[in-house]
């Protein structure tokens, strides 16, 4: 993903509701939201050139997302794959299931939030490996380090947050918020300039995905599609349990 915004334990009916933006060149292939076949519990689109995913949940009880962070010169393709993170740890299974700070070296640069039942945390190796609990909030991540706020989360977090307050049942608003294209009217002239949504030839936004969990465990994960033109061209919608 490339801009992200999540309520966690923030609200008395949701558990978790996240929101999200899948920035990527139009030629690499991908995979829709579907329940994964080879890892079974998995439920997320896919990335056919390395395997992983970029955001995803499990219905043993795990959610996940990675943010690659800019600034540290170009990607070493000699690096582990950080959708082979995210799916190792929807499972459970695997190298990265539970990766130590150690092990976060063996990625390129990266922000992740990972949630179950009981907590949300944090792991980053920039500017150096950690992994943070993290407190009930609106909580946002981006192509910049985690407590940098760029014009354009908080954009988003605003309106993730007027969701929540006007008591809306229906998460396909959020694919609206999602679908921006026009910068904050009180951008700085230094400031990170792009839009929530990206429309462009090259790379631009190719997915954006929604997901909602309430305190009873009931969940729903939703993808839409673009074209390189912005124009949609599919959606997905799957319910799932988490086991309380």
């Amino acid at each position: 993903m490339c801009i992200v915004t999540m309520a966690w334990a923030a609200h008395p009916r949701w558990h978790l509701v996240l929101a999200g933006n899948r920035d990527e060149h139009h030629v690499r292939p991908s995979a829709a939201l579907a329940q994964w076949d080879d890892r079974p519990g998995i439920i997320a689109g896919r990335d056919l050139q390395s395997g992983g995913t970029w955001a995803g949940v499990s219905d043993t009880g795990h959610m996940a997302v990675v943010t690659n962070q800019r600034g540290y010169g170009l990607a070493h393709p000699d690096r582990a794959s950080r959708g082979a993170l995210v799916t190792d740890m929807l499972t459970g299974e695997g190298l990265y299931a539970a990766p130590t700070l150690a092990t976060l070296d063996d990625f390129n640069p990266f922000s992740l939030i990972a949630v179950d039942r009981h907590r949300a945390r944090l792991l980053t190796n920039r500017p150096h490996p950690d992994a943070i609990d993290l407190p009930p909030g609106i909580i946002s991540l981006s192509n910049g380090p985690f407590d940098t706020p760029w014009p354009k989360t908080q954009q988003l977090n605003a309106m993730l947050a007027d969701w929540l307050a006007t008591g809306q049942d229906d998460p396909a608003l959020l694919f609206t918020a999602l679908r921006t294209e026009t910068l904050p009217d009180d951008i700085a002239p230094d400031a990170e300039p792009s839009p929530i949504f990206i429309r462009d030839a090259i790379y631009g936004t190719r997915c954006s995905t929604i997901v909602t969990i309430d305190y009873a465990g009931q969940g729903m994960i939703a993808e839409r599609r673009y074209d390189a033109g912005g124009q949609q061209t599919g959606e997905t919608w799957i319910e799932f349990a988490w086991p309380l």
